[in-house]
């Protein structure tokens, strides 16, 4: 029986706490850099190494809080090469942050964490994308109804 007032909650809302205390634990004061560590660094990079955690200096009484050091974790062979990439690995970093938070990277030889990447969705139908395209005879922009048409077979494919 379900009482009143109360409704199931999104599963973000109950990880995302714990998630964000974890990070913390390792320097990160929010999730964005591991969570969106390929869009910043590249693909290319981010195929060989990956962040580990942050390590801040002691804070003084300076406006401006001290850069810190980024510690990562890179493939015994890719470690000379990340080595070599490491300013413009900091260039990146900060220019997602928008302020000069990582000053330094420290390499720790070590297997990287796989993750699986998503399977992508099946191909969509080209001849039924063409005969939905074909029965929009009111859209006069051919490269907008081929888009339509294309988007109606994958929903339809989704059915």
């Amino acid at each position: 029986m379900n009482k009143p007032g109360r409704s199931a909650r999104p599963l973000a809302d109950l990880v995302g706490p714990a998630l964000t205390a974890a990070f913390k634990r390792h320097g990160f004061a929010s999730t964005e850099i591991v969570t969106h560590w390929e869009d910043i660094v590249g693909a290319e990079i981010a195929a060989h190494c990956e962040p580990i955690k942050i390590t801040w200096p002691r804070q003084t009484d300076a406006e401006e809080p001290a850069p810190a050091a980024l510690v990562l974790r890179c493939e015994g062979p890719a470690a000379i090469e990340i080595q070599h990439q490491t300013h413009l690995i900091i260039a990146r970093i900060n220019q997602f942050l928008g302020w000069r938070a990582i000053d330094d990277i420290k390499i720790r030889q070590a297997p990287l964490a796989r993750r699986t990447k998503p399977k992508p969705p099946p191909a969509i139908d080209a001849e039924a994308a063409r005969r939905i395209a074909d029965q929009m005879t009111d859209i006069t922009d051919d490269s907008l109804r081929a888009a339509l048409g294309r988007l109606g077979a994958a929903v339809k494919r989704g059915e």
